[in-house]
């Protein structure tokens, strides 16, 4: 078993309240569990309206389509023009 984990942290640039953020949030949160199967949690800086740290997690028996999947999110995620990545890192176990 290959437990894939990324981590991003971004920086929403157009949100001025909690509110603004959770939008953003939940929008990422429901297109990467549909799209790729993939868990998703938001993992810091909950109290902060314009930055956020998520991690994405994707369980297979092969380290390649665990890479795949998440290299895919990652991909999917920079091109969105909500939020930028400030950070990001890759685990697997």
């Amino acid at each position: 078993m290959i437990v894939g984990l990324l981590e991003i942290e971004i920086l929403i640039p157009g949100s001025e309240s909690l509110k603004d953020k959770r939008i953003v949030i939940k929008s990422i949160k429901d297109l990467i569990s549909k799209k790729f199967n993939a868990s998703v949690a938001e993992i810091d800086f909950l109290d902060k309206w314009q930055r956020s740290l998520i991690a994405f997690a994707v369980v297979s028996n092969s380290k390649s389509f665990t890479e795949d999947v998440l290299q895919k999110i990652f991909h999917q995620l920079d091109k969105d023009q909500r939020f930028e990545i400030c950070r990001q890192r890759f685990e697997y176990k």
